[in-house]
This record gives C-alpha cells, sequence and structure tokens, in this order.
C-alpha cells in the first residue's frame, strides 16, 4: 500500500510539473525576444487627425501681443498669467477654424505637418513664429479577458497595444495571448488583424502603435469556455430544480387544503 502511495505522489509531482511549465509559457509575452531586434523610427508613432479629435494649438512669438489675431484669447499687456493655447474639436469636415487664417482642413495630417502649415502662415505677418500642435487625447476600447475592459483615453500619441493593455490592468489568466484582436478603421472599412503577444516581432509590427478610435478583443482560452458552459448549465439546472419544487410546494398546499376541508 505504501508502495502505491509513493507512485501515486510521484505521478502528481510529474503532472503538476508539467502543467505548470505549461501554463507559464502560454502567460509569458515576447518569448522569442532574445532573436528579435526593434528599432524606433523617428515619427514611427505620429497619427493622422481625424474629425472629432482634440488638439491644442499654440502660436505666439516673441511679443506675445504680436500673434494676438491669431488666438481667441489675446495676451494681456503686461505678459503676466498668459496661455497662448487654443484647444479645437475638428469638425466633421475635418476642419478647425482659426482667427486671421479661417478654415483648416487639418484631417489627414500630422500634428507635425500642421504646425509647419500654421508656421508658415503666421510667419506671413510675424517674424519668427512660435507654433506647437498638440493631440490632446484619442481613445481606444480594451474587451475580452482584460481584468478591466472598457474605454481607455490615451493622453499621448504615443500610445501602443501594451500601453492599452497595461491601462486594462493586464490579461487574466483565460486570455489568449496568441490570438488578440484588433479591430481598427482603415480607408472606410472596418478591418481585423491578429495579433501574438507572445511573439516578440509585434514591437516591429505596424499594429504596435494604436490609432484613435482602435478596438483591442482578447479571446478567452478553451478553459474560460468548458467553465462558462459549465456554470450556465448548472444555473440553469438550479433554476429548473427552484421552479418545479416550488410547482410541488404550491401543488402540496393545495392538496392539504382541499383535504382539510
Amino acid at each position: 500500500m505504501k508502495r502505491y502511495i509513493k507512485y501515486l505522489g510521484a505521478l502528481a509531482i510529474i503532472v503538476l510539473s508539467v502543467s505548470s511549465c505549461k501554463s507559464t509559457k502560454s502567460v509569458a509575452y515576447f518569448q522569442n525576444a532574445e532573436t528579435v531586434k526593434s528599432k524606433i523610427e523617428s515619427g514611427e508613432y505620429m497619427l493622422k487627425l481625424i474629425p472629432s479629435d482634440v488638439i491644442d494649438v499654440t502660436i505666439s512669438s516673441l511679443i506675445p501681443q504680436a500673434t494676438d489675431a491669431y488666438r481667441l484669447v489675446p495676451a494681456p499687456e503686461n505678459g503676466l498669467d498668459f496661455n497662448p493655447k487654443t484647444q479645437y474639436v475638428i469638425n466633421e469636415s475635418g476642419e478647425i477654424n482659426v482667427p486671421t487664417i479661417g478654415k483648416v482642413k487639418v484631417a489627414g495630417m500630422t500634428t507635425t505637418q500642421l504646425e509647419d502649415f500654421l508656421r508658415g502662415e503666421v510667419a506671413k505677418n510675424v517674424s519668427d513664429p512660435i507654433v506647437k500642435v498638440q493631440l490632446t487625447s484619442f481613445r481606444v476600447n480594451v474587451l475580452g479577458e482584460v481584468r478591466n475592459p472598457g474605454a481607455k483615453t490615451a493622453k499621448t500619441e504615443r500610445y501602443t497595444i501594451l500601453d492599452a493593455i497595461a491601462d486594462a490592468g493586464d490579461l487574466t489568466l483565460y486570455g489568449m495571448r496568441n490570438n488578440v484582436m484588433l479591430i481598427r478603421e482603415e480607408d472606410g472599412e472596418r478591418r481585423f488583424h491578429t495579433i501574438d503577444l507572445t511573439d516578440a516581432n509585434l514591437l516591429n509590427s505596424p499594429y504596435f502603435y494604436l490609432k484613435q478610435n482602435d478596438v483591442i478583443y482578447v479571446e478567452p482560452d478553451k478553459v474560460r469556455v468548458i467553465n462558462s458552459e459549465y456554470n450556465q448549465n448548472n444555473s440553469y439546472k438550479l433554476s429548473i430544480a427552484s421552479a418545479v419544487i416550488s410547482a410541488a410546494s404550491v401543488i402540496a398546499s393545495l392538496v392539504i387544503a382541499l383535504t382539510i376541508k
């Protein structure tokens, strides 16, 4: 008997070891990182502006009053407590209305391209203008097997799929790291792309940096699906049993009442 217990103990240790190795393998990110080289290209992450984007535009110069005509709020005469920044929401036509310059078609431009354009326009009347354009925020949605699903707001253009996953509290243990879906609006169509978080080549992927309105969906693994189906079946059986018991109780009460009469 002791010999069988010993064998069973050894078998249990082996099974636990194998399952442990498998679970570690299935949840680890970038498993081939040592074989992949990643280089960040200049401006690789820069987004093209689209309708509904919120941008901050700063137009100023060494003499703040010289660029008053290009701002919604003029500079005070003493130059103190002055913020030359103006916030715009890009309309459905992809335009903003800049004082003095007028309507500017900004959709399709990067923030750097818009800076260059505005600087050129202001330079027609002001020497050495200072122009800065910043995308204030954009939103992506993270759904599925993450700890905190929902809309995530990016405060910077350089926002990656890893940033979004981190903001969502990381994947749960049931999330399929090698089968993450990215839904992106491209050329007027919604397109689906599969992302493998276990592959370090993701760092070189065109989908590593996110864009406005991207949707990330983390698919549940088979264990989660089986557990969900099991729980649903049990819940259904429990509700049926409860209904049967309630009906039997009502019938019993009626029988007792009629018998007493």
